[in-house]
């Protein structure tokens, strides 16, 4: 057994965890599953409390396991989603460029980070559905704007046309790294499985 413990942490250099948080219905999900499987349905099927998907990258050298958390919007779950932001070392927060109300939420999500996620957390701000310009309510430089404000990276994304999706997650992996350049097994030994976290939320609100 310590054999084979030993080579899973070999796997990787680092376990960044990411975590995405937004209104529902902005396409966190579809961000996601573009990244990670590169795929895009129109079957829309809202996570309900928290899902993860993981995906393993290569990056300046270095073996990268990103866990990717992906929150439900619904207000009913916030109790359970914002248990998981102090472990996230990025976060991304979403909106939808057609839905001038999810924009106009961002600054709520950005109080719940800082209420409960680490000062020292990076974070970035995607302004979804990029390729609906058509409907679009929510102008480019008012994402800008905002970003700045705040002093975060800002893209524009399009899960649909998969505009930025890869770049985003990349930048956002590339800045954390920024800050453990050398490989460490730190992460690794911390490493909550997420069936058996989910299931213990579970069994709390039950």
């Amino acid at each position: 057994m310590m054999v084979d413990k030993e080579k899973s942490r070999k796997d990787y250099d680092h376990l960044f965890r990411f975590l995405m948080v937004g209104d529902s219905t902005i396409g966190k999900s579809s961000l996601v599953r573009r990244f990670t499987d590169n795929e895009f349905s129109f079957d829309f099927v809202a996570t309900i409390g928290i899902d993860f998907k993981i995906k393993t990258v290569e990056l300046n050298g270095k073996k990268i396991k990103l866990q990717i958390w992906d929150t439900a919007g619904q207000e009913r779950f916030h109790t359970i989603t914002t248990s998981y932001y102090r472990g996230a070392m990025g976060i991304m927060l979403v909106y939808d460029i057609t839905q001038e109300k999810t924009f106009d939420n961002i600054a709520k999500w950005l109080r719940n980070i800082q209420e409960h996620a680490n000062e020292d957390v990076e974070k970035m701000l995607l302004g979804n559905k990029c390729d609906m310009d058509d409907k679009r309510m929510v102008s480019k430089e008012r994402g800008e704007s905002i970003a700045r404000e705040n002093g975060i990276k800002f893209m524009e994304t399009s899960a649909k046309t998969n505009i930025n999706v890869e770049t985003a997650f990349m930048t956002l992996a590339e800045d954390i790294l920024k800050k453990y350049p050398v490989s460490n097994n730190t992460q690794a030994s911390t490493y909550v499985d997420p069936a058996q976290d989910r299931n213990k939320e579970k069994s709390k609100c039950c």
